[in-house]
């Protein structure tokens, strides 16, 4: 479509734009509710972009992550409903040159929104990934009872300092529930890439059906697939780093160990 019949279609009266809708106003139901979620998406992803802001800081928290873990599964709920919504109109038939308008401009903001939301997610792998390292390693520390392994504390999170002091005097249960949403943020990363993946095969439906300029589509999918490798990088250094921790608090108890054996045996002398 040139760039005139673009403008000449954008600067239609309102009543005019209208009379194409009037023969199918279930076209015009779709589209319009369309536009008004992908203004929605839009909006979610600017938020998630200011909590991520937050993840780090002091104003880190468990309730912080938990709000941004709900914010990020409900944006790709709504990316994969757009999707099928977008789809079933681009196979709509007998369409308008007004309509035609329609479609392309619901395509072109719905493929302009997803790397931008896979950014996000990206960003997300990358923050929680540090957490559930240094958080890992100080539930160790605390259970092992030997030497930090992990960064010293002006480059652990305040909110991994904050959990740390209060695990050195929890009790048993404490320790158990905080292993507990170690887990559960490490469930967050892979559902976080099955995401990925999923917007992936939305995608590359679409643009079977839609036509977009050739790097505008590989732009979009190897910014998937970089995150997709990304995620999963991340998902081996997680289990890298839980099998080194576990290997130096063994190493403690066994050195713990045999030091009580070696008092042992002082004892004894000493005694007889």
């Amino acid at each position: 479509m040139s760039f005139a019949r673009l403008s000449s279609l954008e600067s239609q009266p309102t009543t005019s734009r209208e009379t194409g809708y009037s023969d199918d106003p279930e076209f015009h139901r779709l589209t319009e509710s369309l536009s008004s979620r992908l203004f929605n998406l839009t909006s979610n992803i600017n938020k998630a972009n200011h909590i991520l802001s937050l993840l780090g800081t002091k104003k880190d928290s468990q309730e912080t992550r938990d709000r941004l873990q709900n914010l990020l599964s409900e944006t790709r709920e709504v990316f994969k409903q757009i999707g099928e919504g977008v789809k079933r109109v681009q196979l709509w038939e007998n369409v308008s040159p007004h309509q035609r308008f329609i479609q392309e401009k619901l395509s072109r903001e719905f493929t302009a929104a997803l790397p931008d939301f896979q950014a996000v997610q990206k960003l997300s792998v990358e923050k929680q990934r540090q957490y559930v390292i240094q958080a890992r390693s100080a539930l160790d520390t605390i259970e092992g009872h030997g030497s930090p392994t992990s960064p010293d504390d002006s480059e652990t999170m305040p909110l991994v300092q904050q959990q740390t002091a209060q695990l050195q005097l929890a009790s048993q249960s404490e320790v158990d529930f905080q292993e507990t949403l170690i887990q559960e943020r490490e469930e967050e990363i892979r559902d976080i890439e099955d995401g990925i993946l999923q917007l992936n095969e939305i995608f590359t439906d679409l643009g079977k059906m839609i036509t977009v300029q050739g790097d505008q589509v590989n732009r979009v999918l190897q910014n998937t697939d970089d995150t997709r490798m990304y995620t999963r990088d991340a998902s081996r250094e997680l289990q890298i780093a839980s099998r080194s921790q576990k290997a130096a608090r063994n190493r403690a108890c066994c050195l713990l160990l045999i030091l009580a054996v070696v008092l042992l045996i002082v004892l004894l002398a000493v005694l007889t």
